[in-house]
Parts: structure tokens; C-alpha cells; sequence
């Protein structure tokens, strides 16, 4: 990959059609940013708002009550596309009770013609074998170099590594991201994406500098015009900085990066008072409530909020087309002074 070269004078310079990496060529999109899967937040709307913009998203397998709601919701997401594709998010918990559904609805999503996945949780051996057999490209989510080479072995077109920093569920891995990534590029060749903590376009030119492929990106978006969620938590959103997260559970083996909010303080104090199972916690860390409560009627202060510090970076309530036309700008104007310095060495 070659940066801009910085145009003469002070104006900035020029933003690209397309910055090739091996994700993008993987993918068959435009820019090397990916919006992670979101539980409850990435829907049809969202997804096609990012594919539109040039990057990748993927709709939450999880999210969707029914089977019948989740096929209607890759439909839509195809017609708002035009035919563009898009990915699907594949989660596969540790309570295995609930991984049999995600079988159906891999099952529904290939019938429908998707043909990227994002994996994440356990590793994808279950559902490795159906995405194989259709051709189809699975990007597998993980938050140790271990586990990341463990999934290169098994098979999968790339991986997604993530730090400590990451909202929502960064593993028992206490590395940072841009750390955890430079030990990874020493052990795999399958194309990576760095996640945790990215909300900034000098983040994404520092994170291709490194030797990655793409970023994964999630909280910087949460505020989106088009994200599901009420106006009242997207306000809460962009008034937090960069130190308004917390993580809780890390003692149950399940650490969760959350918002800062009343609710997450609530857990806190549980947990510092001795309570080691999820039946403990109660209704706190229920998603029920967290997308009732919180996402639907904009009771910020309640819920398990997944979100990272890089929320810092939310600007406003804004389309996501905006959004990464400020990250692409800034990445540019970052990789040009790279590479004016190169030029004066």
C-alpha cells in the first residue's frame, strides 16, 4: 500500500476512491473499515449505511427474535444495498445451549445469498464446514495471538485480533491493541484486523502502518443517525469521553467493557462484594434489559451498554457517511505526514 503523497501548499490532501489492502480485495470493498457485529444495534439500516460508505458490516445473528425476523432483515439489508454484499455476525457463547440457533440462522443466511461471516466467541469448527461447502468467507474475531493462530490452522480467510480496549467482550487478554497486533503479524499470514479502542482516523493509518489489514471499529458508531437506538441514549453517548467505560465480570472469566452508567456501577459493587455467578448479578446484566430499558426508551442509566473508550471519538448524531468520510480524511492527512517524512529522511 502507498499513502497519499501530501499535494503542495497547505491543502489537505486528496481523499482515494479506494485504499486496497488484502481485506478490501478479500471483501470487494472500498476502504479497509469494518463495523462489528453490535448486539441490538446492527441491523439492516446500519449494515447497508456502512456498505454504502465503502467498508463492511455485519448484521448480529443474535439480535433478531425469530427466524422468519432475521430473514426479513437480510432482505432488507439487501435492498438497501442494491445488491452490494454485507456480512453476517456469527457468535458462538460459551453457554452452549444457545449455539444450536446459530446454526439455523447460518443456514438462513447462506439461503439468502450472504457470503461473509464474522465469527466470534468460541471457535467457528461447528460452522466452518456449511460456510466452506458454499464458498463463503469467514473473518473469525478473537482477542489472543494464540487463539488467532489457532483459527489461521483451522481454516478460516482471516482474523480479527482485539485488545483490552475493545467494548462489549475483549477476552481475559490484558494486552492493548496495537500491542497484542505487532505480536500476531510475527506468527500469521492470513490477513488481520486490528480492533479495540479505534475511533480515530490516525489510529486506522497508524494500525496499516503497523501491517494490518483493516480495522474493526463499533462504539465511534453507536451514535449514528442510523443506529437503532433511542435519541436520548445517542445524547448520553456523544457527551461521554474517553474515560466514561469501565470493565465489570472480569472475576466470572467474562470481562465486559461497558459505559460508565448506573447500572455498570451497580455490577461493580456486586462484584467487589464477592458475587462469582451470572444468577448474582440478576436482571443487571440482562439483554432484555439493556435493549428495552436503554436502547428502546433511552434510559441510558441503565443496561450493560457495550462500549470502548474510542467514544471519545463521537463527534454528534450524524449519518455514518459522515462518519467515515472524517475517519478516511483523517487517515489520509496522517499517512501524508508519514510520508512526507519518509521523503525528508
Amino acid at each position: 500500500m502507498t499513502a497519499p503523497l501530501a499535494p503542495a501548499g497547505n491543502a489537505p490532501p486528496a481523499v482515494p476512491e479506494r485504499w486496497p489492502t488484502r481485506i478490501t480485495e478479500l471483501l470487494g470493498i472500498r476502504w479497509p473499515l469494518l463495523l462489528g457485529g453490535m448486539m441490538w444495534l446492527s441491523d439492516a439500516r446500519l449494515v447497508a449505511a456502512m456498505v454504502r460508505a465503502g467498508g463492511m458490516g455485519f448484521i448480529t445473528a443474535r439480535s433478531s427474535s425469530t427466524d422468519d425476523n432475521f430473514r426479513l432483515a437480510l432482505r432488507e439489508c439487501r435492498e438497501l444495498t442494491g445488491g452490494q454484499p454485507f456480512g453476517v455476525n456469527l457468535t458462538l457463547s460459551r453457554r452452549a445451549a444457545g449455539n444450536d440457533a446459530m446454526q439455523t440462522r447460518l443456514r438462513i443466511a447462506l439461503e439468502e445469498g450472504v457470503r461473509i461471516f464474522e465469527t466470534a466467541g468460541l471457535p467457528p469448527t461447528a460452522l466452518l464446514p456449511a460456510i466452506r461447502d458454499a464458498g463463503a468467507i469467514v473473518i473469525h474475531k478473537c482477542a489472543h495471538v494464540r487463539h488467532a493462530v489457532a483459527a489461521q490452522t483451522m481454516g478460516v480467510d482471516a482474523v480479527t485480533l482485539v485488545g483490552m480496549e475493545e467494548g462489549g467482550h475483549p477476552g481475559s487478554n490484558p494486552l492493548p491493541t496495537f500491542l497484542n497486533g505487532a505480536y500476531a503479524l510475527e506468527h500469521l499470514h492470513v490477513p488481520l484486523v486490528l480492533g479495540g479502542g479505534i475511533g480515530h482516523g490516525r489510529q486506522i493509518a497508524a494500525a496499516l502502518a503497523l501491517g494490518a489489514d483493516a480495522v474493526v471499529m463499533g462504539s465511534v458508531f453507536t451514535p449514528a443517525l442510523e443506529t437503532p437506538a433511542h435519541a436520548a441514549y445517542k445524547r448520553r453517548v456523544v457527551a461521554t469521553d474517553a474515560h466514561g467505560t469501565r470493565a465489570v465480570l472480569g472475576s466470572l472469566g467474562d470481562t465486559w467493557r461497558i459505559l460508565d452508567n448506573e447500572n455498570a456501577r451497580k455490577v461493580a459493587a456486586l462484584e467487589l462484594a464477592g458475587a462469582r455467578s451470572y444468577a448474582e448479578f440478576g436482571d443487571l446484566i440482562s439483554g432484555e434489559r439493556t435493549r428495552s430499558l436503554a436502547y428502546q426508551a433511552g434510559q441510558h442509566e441503565e443496561g450493560m451498554l457495550s462500549m470502548g473508550p474510542a467514544v471519545g471519538f463521537a463527534r454528534a448524531v450524524e449519518p455514518v457517511a459522515s462518519i467515515v468520510r472524517r475517519l478516511q480524511e483523517e487517515c489520509v492527512q496522517a499517512s501524508a505526514r508519514f510520508q512526507r517524512m519518509l521523503t525528508l529522511a
